[in-house]
């Protein structure tokens, strides 16, 4: 019997043995995997353990440090001072600074392992990369450096843009927009402008004539689209005395004879005709003018600028558009954004028609921070003519020298779909005018309550006095603890 429990005891040791080596080797991964760097001492300070990491951070080699006491390394100035030595002398945690002799610097921590006895029978040290954290702050001092020096040229190029323009401007995308621009008004090249109704076309196209070389010269706009039918040759091109009926018995000059050493905007190119698409072509190709009714032909010399808010590329597939001129026009394409896309430029601009208004008017109006903060959140499909529209009407309607959010046309301003919900919601749930026009009061107060943090300026905010304020929440207060 006695034998049978030897040999299971000797049978639990051998399994214990290699329990006990499989758990060595995988805490022996464990450190040589880590990114930091470990250096383990014995109670003497001699070296008995250090991983794959800390050579790549020192620089230091595994076999020329194992075995060696701290005291030596420290003396032959493998490094500069050690944290292990500090921590036999002091028992406490410490950590220093240390550099090596291959130049690099690391930062380490080093701790003592106390035995049953309170003895040091350890020092681990862990070691951090200082000379890459040195190389991310300088680098990162670098990118903040340039940074900085790409904020003052943008904020170079936006007052350089106000200087010679009347474009208001704040946006990094439509300040980049207009740098471009500039970089193409010193060329004498033809320009495509591209955006949607009201963007601001025929600003950029001003913008360009005004840095170009052609500055002192005519800007001749041609309105594509308004133009009748039956004129716009005419219009164009000119025509001699009596060859048409009505015609000017001396004869007149067309808008592209006009514009002669200076430019020429076709805006809404995208509406002409085939016909006058052709011949746009031959002036442009040419640089020449046929009068109507004309036999000889005039040379001009004109830089073309044509703005378009539809798809010219697709007018080109469906075969309203001639695709010959529309690769002579779109040698530069500029893409204006639209406002909703350029938020940064909604309140300097709000303040800027602000201002244009009150003069035009002899007013002295002041729009609130909340009524900004609901155009800033609006889509503006008329873009910056739409928003130019609602500042002036709401500085002719509003009777007090304070614009509120509630002096604004909703209808136009707030998001109609989210009315629509609120009014589809009421009709089926069979609220009443009254109740439905109580739940509204009921949310605005509440919801200028909670943006002032106070009474006084909740109340100037719906442009109500203090004391209706309180009533009315207290009123609505008391509803909603009778209903529960």
């Amino acid at each position: 019997m006695k034998d049978r429990e030897l040999v299971s005891f000797d049978n639990l040791l051998e399994g214990d043995a290699k329990f006990l080596k499989s758990r060595i080797k995988q805490l022996y991964q464990v450190i040589e995997s880590s990114y930091d760097g470990i250096y383990i001492t014995d109670g003497n300070a001699n070296t008995i353990f250090l991983n794959k990491s800390y050579e790549r951070i020192t620089g230091m080699r595994k076999s020329e440090m194992l075995g060696k006491n701290m005291r030596y390394l420290e003396k032959n100035n493998y490094i500069s001072k050690s944290g292990t030595l500090i921590v036999l002398n002091s028992r406490r945690n410490v950590t220093i600074e240390q550099k090596f002799k291959t130049g690099k610097t690391a930062l380490v921590s080093s701790s003592p392992i106390f035995d049953e006895n309170g003895e040091i029978t350890m020092v681990v040290t862990n070691v951090r990369n200082v000379t890459e954290l040195y190389e991310l702050k300088e680098q990162l001092e670098k990118n903040r450096e340039i940074m900085g020096k790409y904020h003052l040229q943008l904020e170079a190029m936006r007052k350089q843009i106000l200087e010679c323009s009347d474009i208001i401007v704040k946006d990094e995308k439509m300040i980049n927009t207009l740098n471009m621009a500039k970089k193409v008004a010193k060329v004498d090249t033809t320009v495509l402008l591209l955006g949607e109704t009201g963007v601001g076309k025929e600003k950029v196209a001003k913008y360009i004539h005004k840095n170009s070389r052609r500055s002192n010269k005519n800007f001749i706009k041609i309105d594509c689209s308004s133009i009748p039918h039956n004129l716009i040759e005419s219009e164009f091109f000119g025509y001699e005395k009596g060859s048409f009926t009505g015609a000017s018995k001396e004869g007149k000059m067309g808008l592209f004879e006009l514009a002669d050493e200076g430019t020429v905007f076709l805006d809404e190119i995208g509406e002409l005709d085939m016909d006058m698409q052709a011949k746009l072509l031959r002036v442009i190709q040419e640089r020449e003018i046929r009068r109507v009714g004309g036999t000889s032909t005039i040379k001009i010399n004109i830089r073309v600028i044509a703005a378009t808010n539809r798809n010219l590329e697709k007018m080109v597939d469906e075969k309203i558009f001639r695709e010959d001129l529309y690769y002579r026009l779109n040698v530069v394409p500029i893409t204006i954004l639209p406002l909703r896309e350029r938020k940064g430029d909604i309140e300097p601009l709000i303040n800027y028609f602000m201002g244009v208004f009150n003069k035009k008017y002899d007013f002295n109006k002041v729009i609130t921070g909340a009524a900004v903060d609901s155009l800033k959140e609006y889509r503006w499909p008329g873009n910056v003519r739409e928003l130019k529209n609602i500042i002036e009407r709401v500085i002719i309607m509003t009777t007090r020298d304070k614009i509120l959010r509630s002096d604004l046309p909703i209808r136009e301003v707030w998001d109609s779909s989210k009315f629509e919900s609120e009014e589809s919601g009421m009709i089926k749930n069979h609220l009443t005018l009254k109740d439905a026009v109580e739940n509204l009061e009921e949310s605005m107060i509440e919801s200028a309550f909670r943006k002032c943090g106070n009474v006084r300026d909740a109340a100037r905010e719906l442009g109500i006095n203090a004391s209706t304020l309180v009533r009315k929440r207290k009123r609505y207060r008391n509803k909603c603890m009778l209903q529960k």
